[in-house]
């Protein structure tokens, strides 16, 4: 490959694009995903975020999560980069990993992505945990590469909005790490629960998988990745590695794999 890949992970809260090149990311861009964006709008964003860029893509890979914003953007490429080539992950896209799931189909393509770059990049066992805004999922791939399943949590952003709306002296505060576990007030008390919570939820939940997967625990890697992986990640003693941009590496192999 010559030039970048522009590949786009379509979120509920945000949409990641970011510019990927024999395995390396060149550059990330992170917009809010509105659902009422038309396939011009996402033209002229794409175009404005890329600049003097965008001569050099040389494809484009696309997994969603959002059915109406995926049907603008498949408007788009047909329309404003109908020279280019272009793969979007669905049902049918060739990713060479088995999809172990009473239906595969159901599956959300981003965390069958997550599950290729992992397997590729760090093999099997592996535990993929995507910090996202609207979900905290977690992805599973067996010592033979298959992806096996996993499990989707409360994203933090999500659970902080849910507390603000619901409680009556509460309120919205900075996604952060407070200055300890026990707050001396509200706003630190919110970010401890967030934060601390959201930590001891992953180890819980981490310590249980590869209980079930029945492999030593020091071979299982354990992979962050997600805009917000970096808020709590830190405060987890089961990672073994960070990827932040494991969708976008995904995306390109996917593409790779399709054209």
């Amino acid at each position: 490959m010559t030039g970048p890949l522009l590949c786009a992970r379509i979120g509920n809260s945000h949409t990641t694009l970011g510019l990927v090149r024999d395995g390396a990311v060149e550059a990330v861009w992170r917009v809010s995903t509105d659902q009422r964006r038309t396939a011009d709008e996402w033209q002229v964003l794409v175009l404005g975020l890329l600049g003097d860029q965008a001569d050099d893509v040389v494809g484009i890979a696309v997994c969603a999560t959002v059915p109406s914003v995926l049907h603008e953007w498949r408007d788009m490429l047909a329309r404003h980069f109908a020279g280019m080539p272009a793969v979007v992950v669905e049902p049918g896209v060739r990713t060479g990993v088995p999809i172990l799931m009473d239906n595969p189909r159901e599956v959300g393509t981003d965390r069958i992505v997550n599950a290729l770059a992992a397997v590729t990049l760090y093999g099997g066992p592996a535990i993929v945990v995507d910090f996202g805004g609207t979900a905290t999922t977690f992805e599973v791939i067996s010592p033979q590469g298959q992806y096996i399943g996993g499990a989707i949590a409360p994203g933090l952003e999500v659970s902080l909005e849910a507390l603000g709306r619901r409680g009556a002296q509460l309120r919205r505060v900075e996604l952060t790490r407070p200055r300890s576990v026990i707050a001396k007030n509200t706003v630190e008390a919110l970010q401890s629960g967030m934060v601390f919570g959201m930590a001891a939820q992953v180890e819980g939940i981490v310590a249980r998988m590869i209980a079930v997967l029945e492999a030593p625990a020091d071979e299982v890697r354990v992979i962050s990745t997600g805009y917000l992986a970096d808020i709590v990640a830190g405060e987890c003693a089961c990672f073994t590695d960070h990827a932040p941009d494991l969708t976008l590496l995904g995306l390109e192999l996917v593409f790779q794999r399709n054209s």
